[in-house]
């Protein structure tokens, strides 16, 4: 296969953005160094900055090699569903009415375990919400865990390594456990309609081994976390003095979330939902928080930019994905996942023709079981990322200890989908 001049430019600018990722530690670090240049080293160092930054070079750099024409058309070629539906999502699931709901469900089951309430609610938030995303979708239980963990788990006080083992394991779990269903994971969706997986399927042949793995990841992390927890409240979105939600306003904003999460392949549906949305929580401020709309934001450049730099690595990705025999295939997209996206790689797999039911089984669970091991690995970690860096030091979280928290959980959902 020949290689255009466009295809390995674009290979280029995607390895110099994935060093960019795993070096963002260092940019805020440098901040800190170099008062003044800090607002140009803490630009650089948001990790939702980088894909869409070098996403910019990429079309600049096609511009100059072909045409500006040419660079126009290809921005304008690629699907930018997901990155709207990320931002969407985001707002609504992290508004008050919708967050005080779901905690105080969680909350009240934590008061019933035979455990310390903080401690069961630390477990609920790290196994029962992301096994939630199969019904709510994962950018949306990323959105509410990340919210109601952070003022437990991801704080100042808490040892650094147990906050990258429990990101470590909230990415895992969102990962998996959004395989109980056929529309909730990207990596699940991509292939779903072209190899005719529904629901039932999914839950009999993958569902229940992420269930498992999830319990088991969630379970350990909180027995680590058990002798910091007491310092937590347990349920931290509820402990504000406002009034309370009236009842009818958040079941409007549970609809409003419904409707976002069924409509999600139609923007143009779920973006008017969306700004109905914002026309209702300005005409009843009163019982709102403020919207995330800068963390949304910043997702969803972070993932048009992964769109517009993943769009060219078809050449080199598809060729490896094709040759590898099903047990090769699952640690190849393991693997891969780290470095590319989990939805992209599936998607790659959908456009090969021939793959054995076994080799189909063996790309997704690969791609799934590796979608916490990076930021750029699964769409919703981005998310996770802009809502919970601030409580890391230097406010800024590292790749390299992304990777080691995520490795274990990682290793236990390997087990069981190998099973």
């Amino acid at each position: 296969m020949e290689v255009t001049t466009i295809q390995a430019v674009g290979a280029v600018i995607f390895a110099l953005a994935l060093i960019h990722t795993f070096a963002a530690k260092l940019f805020e670090k440098l901040a800190n160094r170099h008062p003044s240049h800090a607002g140009l080293f803490h630009l650089l160092g948001e990790v939702e900055v980088v894909f869409g930054f070098w996403a910019l070079i990429l079309i600049v750099a096609m511009a100059f090699v072909s045409s500006g024409a040419e660079a126009l058309t290809y921005v304008e070629s690629r699907q930018y569903g997901e990155p709207l539906f990320v931002f969407v999502v985001m707002v609504v699931a992290a508004s008050r009415p919708v967050l005080e709901f779901v905690a105080g469900v969680l909350s009240g089951l934590a008061r019933v375990v035979p455990l310390p309430t903080p401690v069961a609610f630390a477990w609920m938030g790290l196994a029962v919400v992301p096994l939630l995303g199969s019904l709510i979708t994962e950018p949306a239980a990323m959105t509410l865990a990340a919210l109601m963990l952070a003022p437990q788990i991801f704080r100042k006080g808490m040892p650094e390594w147990l906050k990258y083992a429990g990101i470590g394991v909230l990415f895992v779990n969102v990962s998996i456990g959004g395989t109980l269903t056929s529309y909730a994971a990207p990596p699940v969706l991509m292939v779903a309609a072209t190899w005719n997986w529904d629901s039932a399927f999914m839950l009999t042949t993958f569902g229940w081994r992420a269930a498992i793995a999830v319990v088991i990841n969630a379970t350990v992390l909180t027995f680590l976390l058990r002798p910091h927890l007491g310092q937590a409240d347990a349920a931290p979105s509820r402990k504000s003095k406002r009034p309370p939600v009236p009842l009818v306003i958040t079941l409007i904003h549970l609809a409003f979330l419904a409707g976002v999460v069924v409509f999600a392949h139609h923007p143009v549906v779920f973006v008017g939902l969306f700004l109905f949305f914002l026309g209702f929580t300005q005409a009843y401020e009163s019982h709102q928080s403020p919207l995330i709309l800068k963390q949304g934001l910043l997702v969803g450049f972070f993932l048009a930019g992964l769109v517009v730099l993943g769009g060219l690595q078809q050449w080199w990705l598809q060729p490896i994905v094709s040759s590898l025999q099903p047990t090769a295939l699952f640690f190849g997209a393991l693997g891969l996942t780290a470095i590319t996206d989990n939805a992209a790689l599936t998607y790659l797999g959908s456009l090969i023709a021939g793959m054995s039911d076994h080799a189909k089984y063996m790309l997704v669970a690969g791609a799934v079981a590796g979608g916490g091991l990076t930021v750029i690995a699964n769409a919703p970690n981005p998310a996770g990322v802009a809502l919970l860096k601030d409580g890391f030091n230097d406010e800024s979280i590292g790749a390299g200890g992304l990777l080691l928290g995520a490795i274990p959980p990682t290793i236990v959902a390997a087990i069981f989908f190998l099973l």
